[in-house]
């Protein structure tokens, strides 16, 4: 299973990189939309949607999509605020489990799914049409990588105490230590890098803090309606992965934190 996951990351990696550095705005907006509605598929199976009914799920989100974009100007900072209120709600949920089980009907997770996916499609469009793109998802990326590879190695060499085992049995408060000390050192680079002011440095600290705890609460999340469906894998796209939702729902979360945060400081 371990090959198989370093053999699929070693390839979807650069190929990720190379969307970001390669693909003009347009391009990369309809690969995230392909992407978003790929886990918006698997999604309506979490979701409990009968399968003749699934497309049909994908079908409005993609309306919404092109509808977020038609407007996009206008309503992407409300958006990446409600997706922040509601990954402070979807804390309540994950950290109460399995108190909380069963609150999500299928109308319920019909509507999660949109403030999931949605915004972190406008997150990513947002990033690309930034001046420094480039650099914020470069960033983004090697803090959700950072943050869920260091959590392995670290969990796997100090774990000894479980964060939320009724969600997620595999991770330990030790492995989230791990993860943000990855992602402090990836915010000191850039600093570097960037030769930031001690100011925006400590701003970019604490951002990339928020940053990589969100992306692990994002992680949770999927794993909580996971559990409740019953499966252990969104899907089977990916080898050693799962599904698209297995490989983005760090980065669901983690990308309308990071983007509003940036907004917020004007780091860069």
């Amino acid at each position: 299973m371990f090959k198989e996951r370093l053999i699929t990351a070693l390839v979807l990696a650069p190929l990720a990189l190379a969307a970001v550095f390669l693909l003009p705005l347009l391009p990369f907006s309809i690969l995230m939309g392909l992407l978003v509605l790929l886990g918006g598929w698997e999604w309506s199976n979490l979701a409990l949607i009968r399968r003749t009914h699934r497309m049909l799920y994908v079908v409005s989100l993609a309306l919404l999509l092109l509808t977020t974009d038609y407007l996009l100007r206008w309503v992407e900072l409300p958006v990446l605020v409600l997706a922040s209120l509601f990954w402070i709600f979807a804390l309540t949920r994950v950290g109460r489990y399995p108190q909380t089980r069963g609150f999500n009907c299928t109308p319920s997770k019909i509507l999660i799914g949109y403030l999931v996916l949605i915004p972190a499609w406008v997150s990513m469009v947002g990033m690309k049409a930034h001046p420094q793109g480039t650099l914020l998802i470069v960033m983004l990326f090697l803090l959700v990588w950072g943050a869920d590879v260091g959590a392995y190695f670290a969990g796997k060499r100090f774990g000894r105490n479980k964060l939320i085992p009724k969600v997620s049995p595999g991770k330990t408060r030790e492995g989230v230590l791990g993860g943000l000390a990855v992602c402090v050192l990836v915010a000191i680079s850039f600093s570097i890098l960037s030769k930031l002011s001690f100011g925006a440095t400590l701003g970019l600290l604490l951002l990339a803090l928020v940053t990589g705890m969100v992306s692990v609460l994002g992680d949770l999340f999927e794993s909580m309606f996971k559990r409740e469906r019953g499966i252990k894998d969104s899907g089977r796209i990916l080898p050693g992965h799962g599904g698209i939702l297995d490989r983005i729902d760090s980065l669901t979360a983690a990308a309308p934190i990071f983007l509003l945060g940036q907004y917020w400081m004007q780091i860069y």
